[in-house]
């Protein structure tokens, strides 16, 4: 195999070795779903309720996360868009001067 076809490896990411959202969400149902069938014995219910514990911050982080990206990416956006409109004023000042 030529090294041009060969794909480099990477190590993964700490981000991909992290269970996604809708895995956790999954996860946080099933134990709900087994606490509303009463299918959860006894002995195991404090773990089971502290895992889903466990499951509802680590997603409230990634909600909390997806929105400061989300608002960063607005914001730029916004600060683009002044800085274009400032542009196109500091345009149309230079040829109403001559």
């Amino acid at each position: 195999m030529s090294p041009a076809a060969r794909k480099p490896t990477s190590a993964p990411t700490p981000e991909a070795a992290e269970p996604r959202y809708a895995e956790l969400m999954g996860e946080l149902e099933r134990i709900l779903e087994d606490l509303e069938n009463d299918a959860i014995d006894v002995d195991e219910l404090g773990a089971r309720v502290r895992r889903a514990s466990e499951l509802i911050r680590l997603c409230r982080q990634r909600l909390l996360h997806s929105r400061e990206e989300i608002e960063q990416v607005v914001a730029e956006l916004d600060a683009l868009e002044a800085e274009e409109s400032g542009e196109d004023v500091d345009d149309d000042l230079d040829d109403e001067t001559v």
